[in-house]
């Protein structure tokens, strides 16, 4: 603390502020040997100042009296008076800098902050351990107040998982409930006494300085609205290092029905409201969801108004009922009660011409107590019939009149319109491009929980395009939301879903297997399961409960199929399947007894998936963790990725037979082992572990977090629903209905729909250039091999288009190579075939993508050696069986290899030299006997035909000569 670091003296004590306590303390001669208090409390006389700490840097060096070694002397001296640059490092950290749209579920942001790599900062967190001082200033466009008890805003969780200081949430009257943990183990809480306002953005700001609590509330014109303070005894415990915070919802508390802008976290300073610097950015979105939300109210008011008018009416209607039977029989069996006297003004009405209409087409005779209903019902109606004219033959003709119809759809609440609108403004799909209208209404849809608007969002934060930052934590908010819904909604046999199934337009052997109802696929299967073909019955049950391959999703025929082969056939898939609706009561009425003999038989017959089953009764029904740990760890050993999760969760709950406690290390090698297995819950469970970095065996990754919430993600069935009618629709050549569902499709992320959309804008390119304003083809290529899970012929496509320089885009013979050796490692042979002729033509393959290849520079440094290299590995990953592009382009490759030696061989020389001799003396008697001929021309016309024979003759003669000429 007095000196600087010198070679003794490694790490002086870095200090701000230093306090100097004295004291005398009284030992009395009778008390000498007892224990006596001598602390500066009890002393008789006490003192203490302040001293002033000298920066490290400007300290002396102590003189050590010793006398080090040469070697030690010298590399002293080389850094002696050479002062440390600090990293670049502040303690105010932008926690968010794009708007979050949160919908109030159990996800959020997570962010998790490291030690500082700067001593001096990190020696000062340290030291503010147990007397924290930072400030939290969080922007906010709250919707709704909390439904019940708290939502989440933003908090604190420690390595144990418990809430940790700060933990700030909203309750359902709209204060702000801040929670602390203090030194001594518990937790203390205060309210504020103003609440926050809603649809209107403010700035929330918290600052901590030991036991003392700001908190305030700020307008968009930075001036404070309210301000409270809070004083406590007590010494909170604060380290922001032994955890992570989320912003909004976890697995433990809903999130806040909000848009969260910008968020500015002072680690280690306390700053006054106008010292804080967290500005509200991109103020065109901020500006737009304000508009948006004030144009609602009055929609949803008028359908209010409108639904108040008709009910009274119809109160007055119905007293007249039992007076007049005639009316009665009118009211139960004519027209519904419509208002035709509107109460709203010419230029209103004028204005929302079609919601009048609509509205006096409703009925709205339907109990509903507070109308909410009512609302979403009138812009789902709105939807459903832009979308069916949209869906039309020249459907896409009329999207400029759709997009206000769409809009009032929106705001009464039906968010597949936002997501509509949120495609069309960002891709220019029949109107201009609008990148903050498109922004606008993928955050409205997320925030009002539409699927694909909230994997819009997450799939561009991922890629970090369209003019979207790349954030992976943000991108981890969104894919998590629908990751967990698609687990529910699996269970869930109702709503418009179908199974995700990869289908690419480019191959006709899937595509002339797709069926339906009155189908040839369909109908030969119904033939065989009638004749009770076990195959047939199994399958066909399959397509009618996840609506696959085409088919419509029809669980009650589908259960009708799995009993009848259950107790047919008695094939073991077919009866676990049909114990399973058996024990849930999907689609038929609950049978515990027949379901558990079904079970059992099928785990007779070895099946692991019914071991599995029996040990799920065990848990489920009987509480029996003893049978069922059994049963699950028998399944775990035949492969059952279900069997791996469910021994996590009974380790996870701490009920493991015979294992005292929770165990989440444990818990989390077997969710691990299940997610390899594809187990949904356990991928989720992993993902989490990932992106908190909480668990020993997972370290924060938040890259993969996203891979794995993003695949499951995009299993959803609302999606399924979508990527089917544009299947559907291609298959019936219904061109504009195709466009239309598979954009919907690839802006969500979504590769098979991307390449496919691709496909077709090449199949139609007069369709997308008429009504589409970006580059089809570019772009959506471009999207899928950006992919983990890109098909090479993406690569293939994207590496022509470099290598060719396509339409406005300029010729990247780099980039060109590098797609074709991705296309290679995938294992096309077209890729290697490609990287062969670019070398042909005299090009040199850069070493880094010779590396990716695995290629060996030091085997193949000649061109010749790399050739044949490459189009031996065409050769290899080709069909040996037929004769391919690759096997004959290998055989000429070594041909001419052939020639060329034969060509520099001392053979070919002397056999050159001695037919160039043959030649010159051939050519000096041709000339010579010419000579003659020309002498003797005056007797040439007598003996005209003796030199013709005479010539023929020679000529005879000269052939044995030819050949080697000719040669």
């Amino acid at each position: 603390m007095v000196y600087r670091d010198d070679y003794i003296i490694r790490n002086s004590i870095i200090v701000h502020s230093v306090i100097l306590y004295a004291w005398i303390s009284h030992r009395s001669a009778s008390s000498y040997g007892d224990e006596q208090n001598e602390d500066y409390q009890a002393a008789v006389a006490k003192n203490y100042t302040f001293l002033e700490a000298v920066p490290p840097f400007e300290r002396p060096y102590k003189d050590h009296k010793v006398c080090l070694q040469w070697g030690a002397d010298y590399l002293w001296m080389l850094q002696a008076n050479r002062i440390p640059q600090c990293p670049h490092e502040t303690d105010g950290v932008n926690v968010l800098e794009f708007i979050y749209a949160s919908s109030g579920e159990k996800t959020g942001i997570v962010k998790k902050f490291e030690q500082f790599e700067n001593r001096e900062l990190e020696t000062v967190r340290q030291h503010q351990v147990d007397y924290p001082m930072f400030t939290i200033s969080i922007w906010l466009y709250l919707l709704h107040h909390c439904e019940k008890d708290l939502c989440g805003i933003l908090y604190f969780i420690d390595s144990k998982e418990m809430y940790g200081t700060p933990a700030v949430f909203l309750n359902e009257e709209g204060y702000v409930h801040i929670q602390m943990h203090l030194m001594r183990g518990d937790d203390l809480a205060v309210k504020t006494s103003f609440s926050l306002p809603l649809k209107q953005w403010f700035r929330l700001d918290l600052s901590f300085k030991g036991g003392q609590i700001e908190v305030s509330s700020v307008g968009k014109n930075l001036k404070r609205h309210h301000h409270q303070s809070f004083t406590f005894r007590e010494d909170f415990y604060y380290d922001d290092t032994a955890g992570y915070f989320v912003l909004g919802g976890s697995g433990y508390v809903n999130g806040i029905e909000a848009f969260f802008g910008p968020v500015k976290y002072y680690r280690l300073n306390v700053l006054e409201t106008e010292q804080i610097s967290n500005p509200l950015h991109d103020k065109d979105t901020v500006e737009q969801i304000e508009l948006y939300y004030e144009r609602c109210m009055d929609i949803q008011e008028i359908v209010y108004d409108y639904r108040y008018i008709v009910r009274q009416g119809e109160k007055t209607h119905r007293s007249c009922y039992y007076e007049n039977y005639y009316l009665e029989l009118i009211h139960k069996y004519g027209e519904k009660s419509k208002c035709d006297a509107f109460m709203w003004g010419k230029e209103l009405r004028e204005k929302y011409h079609t919601l009048f209409k609509l509205l006096q087409e409703m009925d709205f005779s339907s109990p509903d107590e507070d109308g909410s209903d009512t609302v979403v019902e009138v812009g789902r109606r709105i939807f459903e019939k832009v979308v069916k004219g949209l869906s039309s033959a020249n459907g896409l003709s009329n999207l400029g009149s759709s997009v206000p119809l769409l809009v009032d759809s929106s705001c009464c609440g039906y968010h597949k319109a936002s997501y509509f609108l949120a495609v069309i403004f960002e891709t220019g799909l029949g109107v201009p491009v609008d990148r903050i209208k498109g922004l606008l209404y993928s955050l409205v849809g997320a925030q009002g929980n539409e699927r694909l608007s909230v994997m819009n969002l997450g799939y561009k934060h991922y890629q970090g395009i369209n003019n979207y930052p790349l954030d992976l934590e943000l991108s981890y908010a969104y894919y998590s939301n629908i990751a967990i819904k698609t687990s529910l909604d699996q269970h869930n046999i109702k709503g418009e879903q179908a199974f995700v199934e990869t289908i690419r337009l480019m191959d006709d052997e899937l595509l002339k297997a797709q069926t339906k109802e009155n189908g040839d696929v369909f109908m030969w299967l119904k033939h065989e399961a009638t004749r009770g073909n076990a195959a047939a019955q199994q399958r066909l049950a399959q397509m009618l409960f996840w609506g696959q391959q085409g088919v419509a999703k029809n669980p009650e025929a589908a259960i009708e199929w799995y009993a009848k082969g259950a107790i047919e056939t008695e094939d073991p898939v077919l009866i676990y399947d049909y114990a399973i609706v058996l024990f849930k009561g999907q689609g038929v009425k609950k049978n515990i007894k027949l379901a558990l003999e079904l079970m059992k038989k099928a785990a007779a017959k070895g099946l692991p998936q019914a071991v599995n089953g029996l040990g799920w009764y065990y848990h489920n029904f009987k509480r029996d963790y003893k049978k069922a740990a059994k049963h699950w760890l028998i399944a775990e050993e035949l492969g059952n990725p279900d069997a791996s999760y469910n021994l996590g969760v009974l380790y996870l709950d701490g009920i493991y037979p015979g294992v005292p406690g929770r165990n989440q290390t444990v818990a989390a090698r077997y969710f691990y082992k299940a997610a390899q297995g594809g187990h949904i819950e356990g991928t989720l469970r992993c993902s989490l572990y990932y992106i908190t970095g909480n668990m020993e065996d997972f370290p924060r990754d938040p890259e993969k977090a996203v891979i794995w919430a993003k695949h499951i993600a995009e299993k959803n069935g609302y999606l399924g629903h979508v990527i089917r009618k544009a299947l559907n629709a291609y298959l019936e050549l219904s061109w504009h209905e195709a466009l239309l569902h598979y954009i919907l499709a690839a802006e969500t992320g979504i590769e098979v729909s991307q390449s496919n959309l691709a496909h077709i804008c090449e199949e139609r390119p007069d369709l997308a250039r008429k009504y589409l304003a970006t580059d089809c083809v570019w772009r959506y290529y471009n999207f899928s091999v950006s992919q983990v899970n890109a098909p090479s012929f993406a690569y293939l496509k994207m590496g022509d288009f470099y290598y060719y320089g396509y339409q406005n885009q300029s010729r990247d013979l780099e980039l060109s190579m590098r797609m074709y050796a991705q296309a290679a490692l995938e294992g096309d042979s077209q890729g290697f075939f490609n990287l062969a002729l670019v070398m042909e033509e005299g090009n040199s393959i850069p070493s880094y993508i010779l590396d990716h290849l695995e290629i060996d520079q030091a085997l193949h440094s000649s061109n010749t050696s790399l050739l044949q290299e490459l189009y031996y590995r065409c050769w290899n990953n080709s069909n040996q069986e037929t004769i391919s592009p690759c096997s004959l382009a290998l055989l000429y490759f070594y041909m001419r290899v052939l020639w060329n030696n034969v060509l520099h061989s001392t053979l070919i020389y002397f056999m050159g030299t001695f037919l160039l001799s043959i030649l010159v003396a051939f050519a000096v008697q041709s000339f010579q006997s010419l000579s003659g001929n020309d002498s003797e021309d005056a007797t040439r016309a007598v003996q005209q035909d003796e030199p013709t024979l005479s010539n023929d003759l020679s000529q005879q003669e000269s052939n044995p000569q030819s050949p080697p000429v000719t040669s």
